[in-house]
């Protein structure tokens, strides 16, 4: 593995220490807080519908098939984790991007030097909201095409033993993309332009989408790696010169 790759998930950690700091916190808590709603909602709406599906199911079958309702449950807990995964980061990320991107800006005021925090504003909030969504959205346009790619390629025979690794690599360069844009949509920096730093800095790149990949495989720990994972790539954007590809724009 080249020597920059293990760079990035140093940077995942660095965020995790930044983002408890006290002066900083109330940054945190406004995106931790939403991600913990939406999590307890989703997990709540999975255990509804599942109920309801076991109800409806289990009638219809004979008596010596009841032992069915207890193999159920395992099924459910990988179908729940699976929920979790993509629905929650999909979601969480869509509706969070406003206060990702101002807890990116905060965090980058605090790297760069600054003892003295910045303070909280509900109005500097605000007139971030349509232009992080325009960005999230932006990032759904790169996602979704090479995400349907990579589905065909599941169901074509032989073929798809390469498909497996190609979906982890896929993600691992996604949660790069998804995070580490919050310091650049700050910057002004067009998507395109970003996505260009970020091949420059490959390694580095999927070593931090790697260590966010994994750390958001794990029910709970990620709702706490979100922003961590936003304050760990302002950190990448500072220390990995984001700002000289700001500056090479025409």
């Amino acid at each position: 593995m080249p020597a920059p790759a293990l760079s990035g998930p140093r940077y995942l950690g660095e965020g995790l220490k930044l983002m408890l700091r006290p002066g900083l916190r109330a940054f945190v808590l406004l995106p931790l807080s939403l991600n913990l709603a939406l999590f307890i909602g989703l997990v709540s709406f999975a255990v509804r519908q599942f109920r309801h599906w076991v109800e409806v199911l289990m009638p219809s079958l004979p008596d010596w098939l009841s032992f069915l309702e207890y193999l159920m449950w395992p099924l459910f807990v990988v179908l729940v984790l699976v929920l979790i995964y993509f629905t929650f980061t999909l979601l969480a990320n869509l509706i969070a991007a406003p206060f990702n991107g101002f807890l990116a800006e905060k965090v980058e005021v605090v790297a760069r030097g600054r003892d003295d925090f910045p303070p909280f504003s509900w109005g500097e909030l605000a007139a971030m909201v349509p232009r992080t969504l325009r960005r999230e959205l932006r990032k759904l346009g790169y996602f979704l095409p090479r995400a349907a790619g990579l589905l065909v390629l599941t169901v074509i025979p032989g073929v798809n033993l390469i498909a497996t690794p190609l979906w982890v690599l896929f993600g691992i360069w996604m949660m790069a993309v998804q995070y580490i844009d919050y310091p650049a949509d700050n910057h002004k920096l067009a998507f395109d332009d970003m996505l260009a730093w970020l091949r420059r800095t490959r390694w580095q790149s999927l070593g931090f989408g790697g260590a966010v990949y994994v750390a958001l495989l794990v029910p709970f720990l990620n709702i706490l790696m979100m922003p961590a994972a936003v304050a760990g790539a302002t950190l990448f954007w500072v220390h990995e010169g984001g700002e000289r590809q700001v500056a090479r724009r025409p």
